[in-house]
């Protein structure tokens, strides 16, 4: 991807214009990942029942997918439904998994034309036939795409992540000695991706809430007041110009910029 691609869809003269002018092409992040929070703050603000600020959610996942793919980011990965939110009410749980199976049809020509591969990641196998139906047919429809990866953290939790995996380490006949952690992380939902390297956090709150806990181990985190149904492509291109600006150490002495975009 390049400059151009990113200016031929914002308007000229505006402040993304001069955000997208200001980025290092040659030192984006590999993979972003997204923790979307602030769906029910920003319906409450507006009087408006819970849902509705998952419904306004989703234009925001619609501008992130598309800007982050003409950006050049390698992998997009968003959190969506986490094991902890079956706890909310049955009549929520079901409008989101509806929303969600409407957002897969919906966008699928889009994802398929912009060439970005669709993956949905967790425990996906205890989700309703029919949302599997649909997750099954997006992966499909996408699979021969070149393009970024999109990953939607579904029915997800970093602590069952952890535990699936050494499952399946186990299941395979690794040996606990034989088991380090580049091998290890082969068994993660994310095995065969970069881990990521920027951590964006909407609603200002400061936790990772179980997401993707053995990835992030050194990503950079980025936390915004915005919430989420607000959150539009001018505030990704200020969190990845906030990445850009870090100094990224892995524990270690300053890294140069050379080694930082060859990791």
């Amino acid at each position: 991807m390049s400059l151009d691609q990113i200016l031929a869809v914002i308007p000229p003269g505006s402040p993304d214009e001069a955000l997208a002018r200001q980025l290092n092409f040659d030192q984006l992040p590999s993979h972003v990942a997204i923790i979307m929070d602030g769906n029910g703050r920003w319906a409450a603000r507006r009087h408006l029942p819970r849902v509705e600020g998952h419904r306004a959610g989703i234009d925001a996942v619609r501008d992130v997918v598309e800007t982050s793919a003409r950006l050049g980011i390698k992998v997009l990965t968003l959190y969506a439904f986490s094991v902890e939110n079956w706890k909310r009410p049955k009549a929520e749980v079901n409008t989101l998994m509806l929303l969600l199976k409407r957002y897969i049809r919906a966008e699928l020509s889009t994802l398929d034309r912009n060439n970005i591969r669709f993956r949905a990641i967790g425990r996906i196998d205890e989700l309703a036939p029919d949302v599997q139906a649909d997750l099954a047919l997006g992966v499909e429809r996408t699979a021969a795409n070149t393009g970024m990866l999109f990953n939607i953290a579904l029915n997800y939790g970093g602590r069952s992540e952890i535990v699936d995996a050494v499952r399946r380490a186990m299941a395979s006949g690794v040996a606990p000695a034989d088991l380090d952690e580049p091998i290890f992380s082969t068994f993660l939902y994310t095995g065969g991706q970069p881990d990521p390297d920027l951590l964006i956090r909407t609603s200002g709150e400061m936790r990772v809430s179980n997401f993707l806990l053995w990835q992030i181990a050194y990503a950079e985190i980025w936390v915004t007041e915005t919430l989420w149904p607000d959150f539009r492509r001018r505030d990704l291109l200020e969190a990845v110009l906030a990445y850009q600006k870090r100094d990224r150490r892995y524990g270690g002495i300053k890294a140069s910029p050379v080694a930082l975009s060859a990791k």
